[in-house]
């Protein structure tokens, strides 16, 4: 299928939104579908080794916070100057986000490994998971790098327009990652099909299997991304002949554009910390339900994360393009697909909310309250796309600042405080930390539509 000029006015809305969606949709069923069978694999190992590949998660999303905000603010650039016809000035966004890359990821991921054993101790692991949550987080943290290079290298394509390498990319990773856990956390065993009996080699690492198997899968999808933003055509191609000598003046553009981004996406991790260590008082069972609740309903969010990058990059090529009138086209028409997409999301979660939970894992405590999890927040879904959608709007013009103000008010004021009343101090159920998220999504979902009601957002930045 040939490119979509993006921002020709010609083209139905609908057509433009769902062509750059769709890849990052697929892109998203196929990374759920290996955290389902991620989580699978290791739930088979028990419950303990569940909660030793989550224990961490929250810590390592706060260090992830720093590259997803970068992405952002490279996508916002690169999609300005390809939506003006300024090839030159998209490379050279380009080639930074390579500097940046090294210069911030770098740093980052010594540190997660150098704190490989005290993360899992600060989010409250208990002691029986302790040893393998540590090492968990070790093998992953040493080829952690390559996972931030497909976060900033996918988020590069998608600002040029181009969702599909990123998508073709991950069919790859995510292929190869399943079949690494199957090998590595199983020992050798014998498998029977269509009664014939095979002998199916396997290293028998347990969790240290899933671990590697995730990092190698790192490795080679940073690696093809990187070596594809030099020899795929494009106009925005870019070679090793080229001047790679910073420009601190572009590179603070990326940085005050992806301050608030890094802020926004920290605040939500470090709540989440908070969230994470009151959870961890209600037990090992709570924990595990809480991940397997949350790794069922990121199946459902997937549209709505596609449509969220969609807009970002629609409406930043098209205010780069002078056109800040079909920039408003396309959020209204991206707000009606994604709330309609999400209601029908929201309702095959409640009804098959069991069958969901009893794939991820055998145990019937945890899957019990899972499922009593995941009808709750079943309910807010609709209203979950809308504030990512209006979000992704704001960002994709550079207003990154006010979506961080009502993502680290919501998240610190209504989740993590409501959480925190509701466990610590009511000793409530699992299931009241859901209905604050609820809370939460609620109101931001309205502040953000009264920030883009008010089209401040038109005149965000200028290249």
């Amino acid at each position: 299928m040939a490119k979509l000029d993006l921002t020709n006015e010609n083209i139905h809305p609908v057509k433009a939104i769902l062509w750059l969606a769709w890849p990052v949709l697929l892109e998203q069923v196929l990374s759920t579908l290996v955290s389902f069978a991620d989580t699978a694999m290791v739930g088979a190992l028990g419950v303990n080794a569940t909660a030793s590949v989550s224990i961490s998660n929250s810590f390592v999303f706060l260090l992830n916070s720093v590259i997803l905000a970068m992405g952002t603010g490279l996508t916002v650039y690169v999609a300005r100057h390809v939506g003006a016809k300024e090839y030159d000035e998209a490379k050279a966004y380009i080639r930074h986000a390579i500097l940046l890359l090294a210069m911030v990821g770098l740093p980052i991921v010594s540190l997660t490994c150098l704190l490989h054993r005290q993360i899992p101790k600060w989010m409250g692991a208990a002691p029986e998971i302790l040893n393998s949550a540590a090492s968990y987080l070790l093998i992953t943290s040493s080829l952690r790098i390559f996972i931030m290079a497909m976060m900033v290298l996918g988020a590069v394509f998608r600002g040029r327009g181009d969702t599909k390498t990123p998508l073709y990319v991950g069919i790859f990773v995510n292929i190869l990652n399943v079949c690494g856990n199957y090998l590595l956390i199983n020992p050798t065993h014998d498998v029977t099909l269509f009664g014939n009996t095979y002998t199916v080699p396997g290293a028998g690492w347990g969790v240290n299997g899933a671990a590697a198997s995730t990092g190698f899968s790192w490795f080679v999808g940073g690696t093809i991304l990187l070596l594809l933003l030099f020899i795929k055509k494009d106009p925005t191609r870019i070679s090793l002949k080229e001047s790679y000598k910073p420009d601190f003046a572009l590179i603070k553009r990326v940085v005050t554009l992806s301050v608030p981004a890094m802020l926004e996406r920290a605040s939500m991790s470090a709540s989440g910390i908070v969230v994470t260590r009151s959870i961890a008082t209600l037990g090992t069972i709570a924990v595990a339900a809480n991940t397997v609740s949350l790794t069922a309903e990121s199946f459902s969010y997937m549209p709505a994360f596609a449509f969220q990058m969609a807009i970002t990059t629609l409406v930043g090529q098209s205010l780069g393009a002078g056109k800040p009138d079909l920039a408003s086209r396309y959020v209204r028409y991206t707000i009606i697909i994604g709330f309609l997409t999400m209601t029908a999301a929201g309702i095959g979660l409640y009804v098959f909310a069991d069958t969901l939970v009893g794939i991820i894992t055998p145990d019937r405590e945890a899957a019990a309250l899972a499922a009593r999890c995941l009808r709750i927040v079943a309910l807010v879904q609709p209203i979950q796309a809308s504030c990512w959608i209006f979000g992704g709007a704001l960002r994709g013009a550079g207003d990154t600042r006010f979506p961080f103000y009502i993502t680290a008010g919501g998240n610190w004021c209504i989740r993590a405080l409501g959480v925190f009343i509701c466990i610590r101090l009511l000793k409530l159920p699992l299931t009241a930390a859901i209905w604050c998220t609820n809370a939460d999504v609620t109101v931001r979902c309205v502040l953000m539509w009264l920030r883009f009601k008010q089209g401040k957002w038109k005149t965000a930045i200028r290249t």
